[in-house]
């Protein structure tokens, strides 16, 4: 356990982080230690190769062994759902740019197994740093958590076990691991805050979908919080109240009583249509990493999957993946969705952030460098493998194909271009395929909304991802903590640009989607229906409670709503007008009266 300083914290002390899992939680707080464990490089001698390599591959089947026990155990508790991402961690144990790389390194550098190791988890982390999608670069917490477990092994440090706590409590670490999250017993851990984190994390993800509030990124939380102190978690605001008073304690058990009860009538809408008051349909579909998550998109009543990220597929073994390999991960999916399609996107990073090989030199700005469509150009082999490899999925069920970071009407075509070569091929070989797969450009850049007219004529459907579309369309870098407040969906440049790229779909009669964050936020989808969008795909957790808010309002009264918004100037008196709507129609979802 964690040693922690006597400090003197006053009544109704409150600490701000991330809302990474929504609830409220009230209990008492128990310090676990998860900081990183220290390591120490020390040179070695030819003779002691063999031995640290040894040890090496002995911290690493210590690192399986427990992940199995962790996933037996969770298959036993019925969380089959959640078993892909204790999967990702058994595949990361394997990789060879984490696994082959640390064993070189002993041989050629003559280092010990820890300072090669935390030389190869400090470049992995680099890599993840310098991707662009968010969802993607939260993965480092998975190569954090593994890299983790393997140093626990490597210098023998025992991690204490969560399923021993006697609860109820709320655990306070400087990070957890997903298997962290899989063995909370939710009787006896009610909660938890840890010092780091973001809300897409896969600790996140796991704790949401295991009904478990959760404040993550409070940086000081374990530095600052004593072992048994009474404590409060908000993780819908992500606020923590330290020792609360009996005044703050009394308005948050109301809080937590309605927020249980809204949680409850969730549920009936899982199985209830995605549409308006006046019936008009909303389709909503599921953003997902691999063909495992489907069963919980499946579960959640998604139509589909509207975003499936391929990064994924390229983050092991020696080099990229087969055709076969690919095929054989799409055909999953699709089967396993059907009838619903599932929309793939083709590989969206820089070619040397996960095909080693390629080893293209670092960039000085890899937002607006060779990634996305622009690497599948230039790199013609691996975009028409990754090609094929769909194609042939298609005759499984209904596959769409969807193109990132397009700019122009030049780079949809040529993609188009490559697109028919593989189907020539695959004809040739009598491979078979689907001839009517639709293909969609994600709009992400200032320049694809500017031409949205001239895109919608080439294409089958659009879908918008506006986590970059905002920070192209607002220079801004959310990642860097002295602009990130700039980053504002409800900007009036934002909300145009939204609808510049309605209307263009609109006039070709082509779909129009949106798979970014923005699409799975109870305050924006109002907003988002007006302005056109009859297809939103986010996290399968978020589409219940989309569900309860649309089906409450009828189209005209949304957009009526949106004629009173849409003119203001500025993001402030966007979202204060939105956020005053929305609690005027909806206050039990976005405030409560006073107590």
């Amino acid at each position: 356990m964690t040693a922690s300083v006597k400090i003197d914290i006053a009544e109704d002390t409150i600490l701000v982080g991330i809302g990474a899992s929504p609830g409220i939680a009230i209990a008492s707080s128990h310090l676990v230690n998860r900081a990183r464990v220290v390591a120490i490089e020390r040179r070695i001698a030819a003779e002691e190769v063999q031995a640290e390599i040894e040890a090496f591959e002995d911290a690493l089947e210590k690192a399986r062994k427990h992940l199995r026990e962790v996933k037996d155990q969770a298959l036993q508790e019925g969380l089959s759902e959640h078993l892909y991402i204790i999967d990702t961690h058994l595949l990361i144990l394997e990789d060879q740019m984490l696994v082959g790389d640390t064993k070189d390194l002993i041989r050629l550098e003559l280092v010990n197994a820890e300072g090669a190791l935390c030389r190869v988890l400090k470049r992995l982390r680099r890599i993840f740093d310098s991707i662009s999608d968010e969802y993607i670069r939260e993965r480092r917490s998975d190569i954090d958590s593994v890299g983790d477990r393997i140093m626990r092994n490597l210098v023998g440090e025992v991690r204490e076990t969560l399923n021993a706590v006697a609860g109820p409590v709320l655990v306070v670490a400087h990070d957890l691991s997903p298997a962290d999250t899989v063995q909370m017993d939710k009787d006896k851990i009610v909660g938890f805050v840890t010092d780091v984190g973001s809300r897409t994390a896969h600790t996140a993800i796991l704790a949401r979908s295991l009904g478990i509030p959760a404040v993550v990124g409070l940086e000081t939380a374990t530095s600052l919080i004593p072992n048994g102190l009474p404590m409060i978690i908000d993780g819908n605001t992500g606020t923590v109240v330290l020792k609360p008073s009996t005044e703050t304690f009394r308005e948050y058990l109301e809080k937590k009583k309605r927020y249980d009860y809204l949680e409850k009538e969730l549920e009936e809408f899982r199985s209830l249509s995605a549409e308006t008051r006046d019936g008009h349909h909303i389709v909503l579909r599921a953003n997902i990493d691999l063909g495992d998550e489907i069963e919980e998109a499946r579960k959640q009543g998604a139509e589909g999957i509207g975003l499936f990220r391929t990064e994924f597929l390229f983050m092991g073994g020696n080099g990229p993946p087969t055709e076969d390999e690919q095929f054989e991960a799409y055909r999953e999916a699709v089967e396993k969705m059907a009838p619903h399609p599932v929309t793939i996107r083709t590989l969206d990073v820089g070619g040397d952030k996960f095909v080693p090989e390629f080893n293209l030199a670092d960039e000085l700005n890899p937002v607006m460098g060779l990634r996305a469509v622009r690497f599948s150009l230039k790199e013609v082999k691996l975009f028409r493998t990754q090609l094929r490899a769909i194609l042939r999925a298609s005759v499984f069920g209904e596959v769409r194909i969807m193109f990132p970071m397009i700019s122009g009407v030049g780079e949809m075509r040529a993609c188009r271009q490559f697109l028919e070569d593989a189907k020539q091929e695959l004809r040739q070989e009598g491979l078979g395929f689907s001839e009517q797969v639709p293909v969609g450009v994600m709009i992400e850049t200032p320049s694809a909304v500017l031409v949205a007219d001239l895109l919608a004529r080439e294409a089958d459907f659009f879908s918008v991802g506006t986590n970059d579309l905002i920070q192209y369309c607002l220079a801004i870098d959310r990642g860097n903590e002295h602009v990130a407040y700039l980053y504002e969906p409800m900007h009036p440049a934002v909300l145009r640009a939204l609808r510049q790229v309605c209307q263009a779909a609109e006039s070709e009669g082509i779909e129009v989607g949106m798979c970014g964050e923005m699409a799975g936020e109870q305050l924006y989808c109002l907003v988002l229906i007006a302005l056109g969008f009859r297809e939103l795909s986010m996290n399968s957790s978020n589409i219940s409670r989309l569900k309860r808010i649309m089906r409450q309002v009828p189209l005209q009264e949304i957009r009526e709503m949106l004629e009173r918004i849409i003119d203001l100037p500025t993001a402030a008196e966007v979202s204060e007008a939105l956020e005053e709507e929305m609690l005027q129609r909806f206050p039990e979802l976005f405030g409560l009266p006073e107590i």
